[in-house]
């Protein structure tokens, strides 16, 4: 088991990991997924030390490796870990670079060392290159021999850092296939990736990285299915997010269609589906929510997915009930609605903006 208590790691720009606690179960397999820069690979390098941890413990059974007085190397032999630019010993054929480890660290014969590379090396589907060089290798090919290296040593935790970020796409496959294989096995493994169908396929838990920490951990389906936490739902769903908030009568009204235009831009939203936006949030802020509010406090969210071009515009306001629906003024709602597939409102009296209109933008 690995046990972490209130681990912090600080840069001289940067705190990716602000407190990180977490209890790591013997056998889990563990996607770590999140946007960049978020502290994954970070949380990674500190588990087997290669970044010293600058507050917190963490322990591997009942060692606790951030204790000065751990041997670390022999804890390391216990954990192996894959990084995303292979990192082989150019020198060395593919059979020669398994068999290194297991001779200086654990005092191997050649002849054992040779049959255990040997039996890797099949297991990763390419004994026929035992004596291939590295630069006679393809990308994905180089990954597999790290991986049979890594298992060389019989460790018990498995590190994977981006195993397939640096692979050409036709590649990825036959290294995530191995992956999964060795899911099966029963080793504690956890996997940095950016590819989100095979975290949700390989592992039985899943940590998504937000804020300095493990912002929501969960099995695959809660967090690809049914997320609990706000940043975690726009991740997975691969959502684009425009937060605006309009708190006086006198806002910037130029200013405010210009940042739409700029999100519409950037997240390739055309001339039709961006003049719906603009539609609904002028008709709705502009000309039926604001006449009502001496002190408005209105909150529009626009939310636009990658995945099949849908878009929804969620704008809260504090106040008493209020459905723009029942407004007088009919014709801006007659323009709304023609912009919109669906209009849902909602109030709920404890929350800090008690109104809630979900608008989703005709496609």
């Amino acid at each position: 088991m690995i046990r972490i208590e209130h681990l912090i790691k600080e840069y001289p720009n940067a705190t990716p990991l602000k407190d990180v606690s977490v209890e790591i179960r013997d056998g889990d397999v563990i996607a770590i997924i999140g946007p960049s820069g978020t502290g994954k690979s970070t949380l990674m390098r500190c588990i087997n030390l290669l970044e010293k941890p600058t507050a917190g413990r963490i322990w591997i059974d009942e060692d606790e490796i951030t204790d000065r007085r751990c041997n670390i190397n022999r804890i390391r032999q216990r954990m192996g870990m894959v990084f995303q630019s292979f990192n082989l010993f150019g020198h060395m054929t593919a059979i020669e670079n398994i068999m290194f480890s297991p001779i200086d660290l654990k005092g191997m014969s050649r002849q054992e060392a040779y049959d255990k590379g040997m039996a890797l090396l099949r297991m990763v589907g390419l004994a026929e290159k035992a004596l291939s060089y590295p630069d006679e290798l393809s990308g994905g090919q180089k990954q597999r021999i790290a991986i049979a290296r890594t298992l060389a040593m019989d460790p018990e935790i498995i590190l994977f850092d981006e195993p397939t970020s640096a692979l050409d796409p036709t590649m990825v496959d036959e290294v995530q296939a191995v992956i999964r294989e060795l899911a099966r096995s029963g080793k504690t493994m956890l996997i940095v990736t950016h590819e989100m169908r095979f975290a949700r396929t390989v592992s039985n838990r899943v940590f998504y990285m937000d804020r300095g920490g493990i912002y929501e951990d969960g099995t695959p389906e809660q967090i690809f299915e049914h997320p609990q936490k706000e940043l975690t739902r726009r991740f997975v769903k691969q959502l684009k997010v425009l937060e605006l908030v309009i708190d006086s009568r006198d806002y910037d009204f130029i200013g405010t269609g210009s940042a739409i235009d700029r999100y519409c831009i950037q997240n390739e939203i055309y001339d039709r589906q961006r003049n719906r936006i603009r539609l609904v949030v002028e008709e709705l802020v502009q000309q039926i929510l604001l006449p009502r509010m001496p002190e408005p406090h209105i909150r529009v969210v626009t939310e636009h997915t990658a995945q099949g071009g849908g878009t929804v515009v969620t704008v809260s306001y504090r106040g008493g009930r209020f459905d723009p629906q029942d407004t007088d003024n009919r014709l801006s709602l007659k323009v709304l609605q023609s912009a919109a597939e669906e209009i849902c409102f909602s109030y709920d009296p404890d929350a800090e903006e008690q109104n809630i209109v979900l608008i989703r933008v005709r496609a």
